[in-house]
């Protein structure tokens, strides 16, 4: 505001001297070009927007000032407005801020202040006055002017808060910077604001403030958060510059010393005495050494360490609470030694040494520790036991021991045993020897895990222990082969690889594979690359895919194991048609890819034989059924069976069990003669040739002869033909016929005085029998 008021002062300064110089300059007699006025409401008719003019000022009056906060209770003259024109009557008028209000103007041009004003509420106040003649004509307008209002110490510091710090302990360092605000002028001594701590001899001692800045900061590096960890120190704040006639505001600052590891922790007991058992798990908790430290827990960092050989055994660790918490390291025993003694040292990193305490803490303390007997399970010499064996040894055999002991003073008994039920093993209940119960197998599983129990004798307390059994592995499988896309061309040639061969084997150590023909082969070869591989070679070539011929070899493959093993497999080999580079097109499939294992031949055995077996029973039982048939009483009762009569038949009875209508189809038309691929032919009854006299004929015994002669021969070769129930070669009529005996099976041999051409009067139905009996020469022959 200052700043504003000296540039209107300078300004009021240059406009008096420009004004002075036109005067003289009229005294002289020199001509001032002045522009002509013009009338606003001309300008604002020619121009559409504000047109600036410079104006010669006419004004004359000083600054204008007025102190705030004055008592007015009748308008007070605080300055005078005049013009540098000579006219006698004038009349005044002012407007803007407060104008006709705040501020009023008479007719002489004296301006009044009609109530009290506040510079923190406004600082000045801008005003424009205008003056007219007594015909009211404007005679000097716009005249601007500033009214001042003149600060006084009318306020008082204020601080906005109060405050609440923290310092590290044993720091010289800065707290805190206090601020007061003060409303009065700051470029005046009212509101320049100046600090300082109130008198109190305790915070005098250890805290100082900036009296511009205020900024308060330790004076020492003393302060001890253990002595005391709270100080409150009271500011006071003076504006005039911190004159005793300036007004005065105070506030507190409360101040926290923050805690830093400047103690050294302490045992609080010189010596401690502990009783733990023996049987004490390690790593468990033996007891708690208390300790105590001026610091606060998250400065704590005590450090515990065991100097002597106790440490082997017992060891330390801080807990939550920092304090030294006691470990077991290793087993104890009652029965070997029942206390310990040994010193627990306690150190700590500190950020200031020396401590605070560190005459009187108690760096060291004196530990006791009473080993209690109780009674104990049954003690391993091992936490694992491990064992191998080869997998073919043999029943009984001993693997190892398994050993337990009491560790009681009792020295008790113990009793072993295996809690797998189905486990290959067995053990000695008293020894603890480990047997094998039957042979293993690696290739089923190598590795075999199972416990042991130990119990103290009487059902005392027990133990258990992991028991590994290893399966090593020997030499007891044989290779298999390994054949990949093996096949020949046509077109293949001498030493011509057709297919690459490998193996492969169960047994779990390197084998080294030979290869080689188990039987030697006209076309084909072995190649035995030495290295698990082998080629399968053409010897001689090339081929013809439409050959019948089924290729194959038998690949002999040995391990070159301890001891060695080996297999055979038959390998069939498909033939192909292809091209230059050997690749197929079409290929004759083979009856067998490769040869099957020897489990696979044992049970194809095992089948052929039970289906043997089940054949020869059958056959025995028929047999047993055939015997005892024809051991029957009555042999008419025979039917449907293959029957020699050395008797004569059974006649009309003995019709039930053969149809002789069969044998006269057969010398009626010798459709039964005939081949369904064959031309007719006469009947083979017709063509037998009667006896030369004819004065008796005969019975056709040897048509019979030879035609039963045919059809056995025809049932032997023609599977077309249907089998006959049963086949009776008649000697004689059945005795039990009442026309007697009509066989003619004898008459070629006895001859006969009949005539047989009667029966061509009887009828067609005879026609066959006329035929058969009564024709001679070429009627014999004929054909039907």
């Amino acid at each position: 505001m200052m700043a504003w008021l000296q540039l209107w002062t300078a300004g009021f300064i240059v406009t008096l001297a420009f004004l002075f110089f036109v005067v003289i300059c009229q005294d002289s007699g020199l001509s001032v070009v002045v522009p002509e006025r013009q009338d606003s409401a001309d300008i604002v008719k020619k121009e559409s927007y504000p047109v600036l003019l410079r104006q010669k000022r006419e004004w004359l009056w000083n600054a204008l000032y007025v102190t705030e906060e004055t008592a007015v209770s009748i308008p007070h003259n605080i300055g005078k407005l005049r013009s540098s024109l000579n006219v006698e009557v004038k009349t005044f008028t002012i407007e803007g801020e407060g104008a006709n209000d705040i501020f009023t103007v008479d007719n002489q041009g004296d301006l009044y202040v009609t109530t009290s004003l506040d510079r923190e509420k406004k600082a000045s106040y801008h005003l424009m006055a205008r003056m007219y003649d007594g015909n009211h004509k404007l005679i000097e307008d716009a005249g601007h002017f500033v009214v001042q209002v003149t600060d006084i110490n009318d306020n008082c510091p204020v601080f906005p808060t109060e405050y609440n710090e923290s310092v590290l302990e044993r720091i010289k360092n800065t707290v805190v910077e206090v601020k007061a605000t003060d409303a009065d002028d700051p470029t005046t001594a009212n509101g320049q604001v100046r600090y300082s701590l109130t008198r109190d001899e305790e915070t005098s001692a250890f805290f100082e403030i900036n009296q511009k800045t205020g900024a308060i900061s330790s004076k020492i590096n003393m302060l001890d958060r253990e002595t005391k960890s709270q100080y409150v120190v009271v500011v006071k704040a003076q504006d005039m510059a911190g004159m005793a006639t300036g007004c005065t505001a105070t506030t507190s600052v409360t101040i926290t010393i923050t805690d830093v590891n400047d103690n050294i922790a302490s045992f609080t007991r010189s010596k401690y005495e502990i009783s733990i058992p023996e049987n004490l798990k390690v790593n468990e908790e033996i007891g708690v050494l208390e300790v105590e430290d001026g610091d606060q827990i998250e400065n704590k960092q005590p450090i515990f360490s065991i100097p002597s050989d106790g440490d082997k055994i017992f060891g330390t660790k801080p807990n939550q609470d920092k304090n030294c918490v006691l470990m077991l390291k290793q087993a104890l025993d009652y029965e070997t030694r029942n206390s310990y003694t040994f010193t627990v040292k306690l150190d700590e990193d500190l950020h200031f040494s020396p401590a605070d305490n560190f005459n009187v803490a108690n760096t060291t303390a004196q530990v006791t520790i009473w080993v209690i007997d109780v009674d104990e399970p049954p003690v391993f010499t091992h936490s694992i036991y491990n064992f191998s064996v080869y997998e073919d040894e043999i029943k009984r055999e001993i693997l190892g021991t398994i050993q337990a002991r009491d560790p009681d003073r009792a020295n008790k008994r113990i009793e072993y045993s295996i809690l797998d039920t189905d486990s290959p093993f067995d053990i000695d209940s008293k020894t603890g020897q480990l047997f094998i119960l039957r042979k293993l197998d690696r290739e089923v599983q190598e590795r075999r895990v199972f416990q042991v129990k130990a119990q103290e004798e009487n059902g005392g307390l027990m133990s258990f222990v992991k028991v590994n059994v290893n399966v090593l592995d020997i030499n007891d499988n044989p290779p298999e082969l390994i054949a990949h896309d093996i096949f020949l061309c046509e077109n293949d040639v001498k030493n011509t690889v057709i297919g690459i061969l490998e193996a492969f084997d169960k047994d779990d150590r390197p084998a080294t594979f030979t290869f080689s023909l188990a039987i030697p082969s006209s076309n084909f070869s072995i190649k035995d690359y030495g290295n698990n591989t082998a080629a399968l070679m053409v010897k001689q070539g090339p081929f013809n895919l439409e050959d019948s011929s089924d290729y194959s070899v038998d690949v002999h493959v040995s391990d070159g194991g301890q001891p060695p093993m080996s297999s055979v497999t038959k390998l069939q080999i498909k033939s192909c048609q292809c091209d230059a580079k050997r690749v197929y097109s079409k290929c004759k499939a083979s009856k067998l890819r490769v040869g099957v294992s020897v489990h696979a031949l044992i049970a194809i055995l095992l089948c052929i034989l039970t289906i043997l077996v089940i054949v020869i029973l059958f056959v025995m039982r028929k047999h047993y059924q055939k015997d005892s048939l024809a051991s029957m009483k009555n042999s008419s009762e025979i039917h449907e069976q293959l029957v020699t009569y050395d008797e004569e038949g059974g006649g009309e009875m003995d019709t039930n069990g053969y149809d002789v209508s069969i044998l006269t189809s057969a010398c009626n038309d010798g459709s039964l003669l005939r081949h369904p691929d064959r031309l007719s032919h006469p009947s083979m009854y017709a063509m037998v040739q009667k006896p030369a006299h004819h004065s008796q004929p005969t019975a056709c015994k040897g048509d019979m002869a030879a035609m039963i002669e045919v059809k056995k021969e025809e049932a032997d070769h023609d599977r077309d033909g249907f089998p006959y129930d049963t086949l009776h070669i008649y000697g004689y009529e059945g005795p039990e016929s009442l026309a007697g005996s009509l066989s003619s099976l004898e008459s070629s041999s006895t001859g006969s005085n009949l005539d047989y051409d009667f029966l061509n009067d009887w009828g067609p139905r005879f026609r066959a029998l006329a035929e058969l009996y009564g024709v001679d020469g070429a009627d014999y022959y004929h054909q039907y």
